[in-house]
């Protein structure tokens, strides 16, 4: 399969982070799933001008291309015309070579929440008019209108994540290769399923400190994060305790919050990550399929049956009280 993958607006950290593949290394895999890199920022090592080259036969029909990556934001500005971000050699924006490479591969996949919803690269006043390939935020239709459909009939694949985990974007490349990729495989937000329809909460190594409503107080300490410091991990899809980051660490593992980065939304929320919005004294990220009456109760008793070695754990930044061992009678 010819595979291109180009980078628009953003940081080069879905790169880095996909350079980090651990299931099987980076080479290795390329050559087992049969890829032939067309270009990659850091894996070809073509030219300027050879890389040209292979992009016009591929516009020209001569080069087939089976999947093009777009890695961060597509910037529209200034008023739409994507000026604000030119290609050396192509005199042409960025947009309108994403635009065409988009209409002639067989998949398109936006590697990042960048590519996907606008991400970071179109947090605050985005005076540059960054956008997500095929979505505005959570809006449908971007520079890639709703109706957009791939050579294969498929919308945008969003493999988001701030940055993307490098095995959500091995797996989906592989399920491709092996021609099990549907669209029954996204989420509604276009997100590849195996990923998405789990909750970072799932897994988490503080979910005894959350069962008891035992929160962490400040940085540093054990307790749960969710009800003083940020932590929307019981509403933010991705697998990241299940399958674990580089050395099978996570966010919450390292003692931050989940901020949520896979998420439509990410970079435009209008409160400090480092701190729990709550309405009511409720925090606003409970899970999405618990009443808040139910919370209330659950963790008005919770906190009632807290035992000392949880509650005093919680507040510490390391184990204080360790579980006690419990003497079998013979």
């Amino acid at each position: 399969m010819n595979i291109l993958w180009l980078q628009s607006g953003g940081c080069s950290g879905c790169t880095l982070s996909f350079m980090g593949l651990e299931e099987q290394d980076l080479l290795s895999w390329s050559n087992m799933l049969d890829l032939n890199w067309l270009w990659h920022p850091s894996l070809t090592e073509n030219s300027a001008q050879e890389t040209k080259t292979i992009v016009q036969k591929v516009l020209n029909n001569e080069i087939s291309l089976d999947i093009f990556c777009l890695e961060g934001s597509v910037i529209m500005g200034p008023n739409g015309t994507g000026r604000f971000h030119m290609l050396s050699g192509f005199n042409m924006p960025a947009k309108e070579l994403i635009l065409q490479l988009s209409q002639k591969a067989g998949y398109v996949l936006a590697i990042g929440t960048c590519a996907a919803y606008g991400g970071i690269t179109a947090a605050g006043n985005n005076l540059v008019e960054a956008t997500g390939l095929q979505y505005d935020q959570n809006q449908f239709g971007s520079l890639l209108p709703k109706h957009f459909r791939s050579a294969m009939q498929l919308p945008v694949i969003n493999i988001s994540g701030c940055p993307v985990h490098p095995a959500w974007v091995a797996e989906t490349i592989g399920l491709i290769a092996l021609n099990q990729f549907t669209e029954s495989s996204m989420d509604s937000v276009g997100r590849p399923l195996f990923y998405a329809n789990k909750l970072v909460h799932h897994g988490c190594s503080r979910n005894e400190y959350y069962e008891y409503k035992a929160s962490a107080q400040k940085p540093s300490d054990l307790g749960c994060m969710m009800e003083n410091m940020g932590c929307v991990g019981t509403i933010a899809h991705a697998d990241c305790n299940e399958r674990g980051w580089h050395g099978n660490s996570s966010c919450t593992k390292g003692g931050y919050a989940c901020i949520d980065c896979t998420s439509p939304d990410f970079g435009r929320v209008k409160h400090a990550y480092q701190s729990t919005p709550k309405i009511g004294n409720i925090p606003v990220g409970l899970p999405t399929d618990m009443p808040k009456a139910w919370f209330i109760a659950l963790s008005t008793l919770s906190k009632s049956a807290t035992p000392k070695r949880i509650k005093e754990n919680a507040v510490q930044d390391h184990i204080v009280i360790s579980p006690e061992i419990k003497q079998t009678k013979r």
